[in-house]
C-alpha cells in the first residue's frame, strides 16, 4: 500500500514536470510563429498595393484606391530608368558573386593552415571586425583613403611611382572597382567564420591517413578539406544565387554620386528615388514584387541544378 501511494506521488510529480516542459516547449514553439506572422506574413497582404492606384490617406482597402490591374506594372517595364537600373543591379550582383564569393574560402583555408594559433584567432577577429562597420562609416573611409589630393592612396602612388592623382570615385569603371572591393573588405571576414566552422567539423582522422600515405599539405587541401566543406559552399552558393536580383540601399546609396549615376542607380536606389521620395508606392511596391519573384525563380533554378548534379541543396 505504502509502496502504491509513494509510485502515485512519483507518477503525480512526473506529470506536473511533463506539462511544465509541454508548456514551455509550445510556447518557444508559439513564440517565433507568431513573430513570422505578425512581421512576415501579415506585411504580405500589401502588395495588392502593385494592382491598385494606391492613396496613402484613403488607405489600401478604401474605394480611393482603386484596382488599376497590371498598370505599374507596364509602366515599369516601359521605363528606360528600370531597365539601366535592372542592368547594373545584375552586373554589381555578378562582380560580388564572382569577386566576392570565393573570397571567404580562400582566406578560410589560409587560416586553417596556420600553425599559431594564436596568431590565428587574433587575424579571424581583426577582419571580421569591418562586418559590424555601416555602410556609412565605410563609404566615408572610402572617400578618405581615395580622395585625388589627400587620400592615403594618392598619396602612395603619386609619391613613390610618379602617378598624377586618381579620382576613384568620380571614373565609372573605377567606381565599380571600388564598390566591389570594399564589398569583399567588409564582408569577407564575417563568411569565414562560417567556412572555418564548416572545416572543424572534418574528422581528423583522414587527415591522419593521409599523412601516413604520404600526402603533403596541397594534397590533403584539395582531397580533404574542400570536399568536406562542399556541402557549406553549395548552400551558400545557392542563397547568394537567390539575392542575384536583390540589393540593398546603403550600399550604393551612400557610396554613388551623380557622376557614376549611369552605372551605379540600381533597383533599390531607384525605388527610394522615383517610389518613396515622389510618393509613388504602387510602384515601388510593383518592382519589389517583381525583385521577388525573379530572386525566387533563380532560387529554385539554382537548388535544382545543384541536385541534378548529386547536391543535397536546400530542400
Amino acid at each position: 500500500m505504502v509502496k502504491n501511494v509513494r509510485l502515485l506521488k512519483l507518477s503525480k510529480s512526473s506529470l506536473a514536470v511533463y506539462l511544465k516542459r509541454s508548456w514551455m516547449l509550445y510556447l518557444m514553439l508559439l513564440l517565433p510563429i507568431t513573430f513570422f506572422m505578425i512581421f512576415r506574413y501579415i506585411p504580405m497582404t500589401n502588395i495588392v498595393i502593385a494592382f491598385k492606384d494606391y492613396n496613402i490617406f484613403q488607405g489600401v482597402w478604401s474605394e480611393g484606391s482603386p484596382w488599376v490591374g497590371l498598370k505599374w506594372f507596364e509602366r515599369t517595364f516601359q521605363s528606360s530608368a528600370f531597365w539601366l537600373a535592372m542592368r547594373n543591379t545584375l552586373v554589381l550582383n555578378m562582380l560580388d558573386l564572382l569577386v566576392g564569393f570565393p573570397a571567404p574560402i580562400i582566406l578560410a583555408l589560409l587560416l586553417n593552415e596556420l600553425v599559431f594559433k594564436n596568431y590565428k584567432k587574433v587575424t579571424q577577429t581583426i577582419i571580421y571586425l569591418p562586418h559590424f562597420l555601416s555602410w556609412i562609416i565605410v563609404s566615408s573611409i572610402a572617400s578618405r583613403l581615395l580622395a585625388p589630393s589627400t587620400g592615403v592612396v594618392n598619396i602612395f602612388l603619386t609619391s613613390n611611382f610618379g602617378i598624377e592623382p586618381i579620382d576613384f570615385l568620380m571614373d565609372k569603371g573605377l567606381w565599380i572597382m571600388t564598390y566591389i572591393l570594399f564589398g569583399v573588405w567588409k564582408e569577407m571576414g564575417w563568411g569565414t567564420i562560417i567556412y572555418l566552422a564548416a572545416i572543424t567539423g572534418i574528422n581528423p582522422e583522414l587527415y591522419e591517413a593521409a599523412e601516413v600515405d604520404g600526402a603533403g599539405r596541397w594534397r590533403k587541401l584539395w582531397n580533404i578539406t574542400l570536399p568536406g566543406i562542399r556541402a557549406t559552399i553549395i548552400i551558400l552558393l545557392i542563397m547568394n544565387i537567390g539575392r542575384i536580383l536583390g540589393i540593398e540601399l546603403d550600399r550604393p546609396y551612400t557610396m554613388a554620386n551623380r557622376v557614376v549615376r549611369e552605372v551605379a542607380d540600381v533597383l533599390s536606389t531607384m525605388v527610394f528615388r522615383v517610389g518613396i521620395q515622389n510618393f509613388q508606392f504602387s510602384l515601388t511596391t510593383a518592382i519589389g514584387l517583381f525583385q521577388s519573384v525573379i530572386c525566387v525563380i533563380f532560387l529554385v533554378g539554382a537548388n535544382t541544378m545543384a541536385k541534378k548534379f548529386g547536391e543535397r541543396g536546400i530542400w
